[in-house]
């Protein structure tokens, strides 16, 4: 028995955000139920190709094919399964995982950086506000979160990335890192006097010009923090993926 998916559609404005992979991985969930039902068929567009071969179709976009075997079903001797398919959440399993940071970049009128010195973390004495994502958080929101906890300032929008940086898995932290550096704008001198640090946290707030930021913080620090100021400088966003290779 055939099944045949014919069409998939998702309205422009809410594409990638993983609308139809969700729709077509709860279909082909139901359809491993269903007796008898062993090849799957589709016609799809070559942009959408690569999603449905990762659920382990296969052939050309006009018309792409899986077949699965149920442990109900009597395999017929010449037949063979044409795909590597695996259910979604083993599938999920398998993927890099990674930890997610939110960063603000924030400095003085005169586009001096500040940075929080740290209680907690002496490999990384000086850095940007942020911090860890949450479970089911969205970035921007994370930021908000971290600025008011760490310094008791609101972050104000619309968010505005400068910078995306990436670390590969280290002996101590099994993970990558991934970390999204947005734009806090320019606080004046006031605004700076009134931020109120989180003691368990930070212990001072500075401002310093960038140069003179290099004989304070590691190598990979330094080259994250100098990114980014040339990512608002000139407008164009950074990618740094050394991050913790120093």
């Amino acid at each position: 028995m055939a099944a045949r998916l014919q069409l998939v559609v998702t309205r422009p404005e809410a594409r990638r955000r993983g609308h139809a992979r969700a729709v077509v991985s709860a279909l082909l969930d139901f359809l491993a139920d269903v007796d008898d039902v062993t090849l799957f068929e589709l016609h799809t567009s070559a942009e959408a190709a690569p999603l449905y071969r990762e659920f382990g179709f296969s052939g050309d976009p006009a018309l792409m094919r899986m077949t699965r075997h149920s442990t109900s079903a009597v395999a017929l001797p010449a037949a063979r399964a044409d795909s590597s398919w695996m259910p979604p959440e083993q599938y999920a399993q398998s993927l890099p995982k990674a930890v997610a940071f939110v960063c603000l970049y924030v400095t003085d009128e005169n586009d001096r950086p500040l940075q929080l010195h740290s209680v907690y973390s002496p490999g990384h004495p000086w850095h940007m506000i942020g911090g860890a994502m949450d479970l089911g958080e969205r970035p921007w929101d994370a930021v908000v979160r971290e600025c008011r906890e760490e310094t008791g300032m609101t972050a104000v929008g619309p968010p505005r990335l400068l910078a995306t940086v990436f670390g590969q898995p280290r002996a101590r932290r099994p993970y990558s890192t991934l970390q999204l550096v947005f734009d806090g704008g320019r606080l004046t001198d006031a605004q700076i006097r009134a931020l109120t640090l989180n003691p368990r946290e930070h212990d001072e707030a500075r401002v310093l010009p960038l140069t003179e930021w290099e004989a304070l913080m590691p190598a990979h620090d330094f080259a994250r923090l100098r990114a980014v100021e040339e990512a608002r400088r000139t407008g164009v966003a950074a990618y740094v993926d050394t991050w913790g290779d120093t």
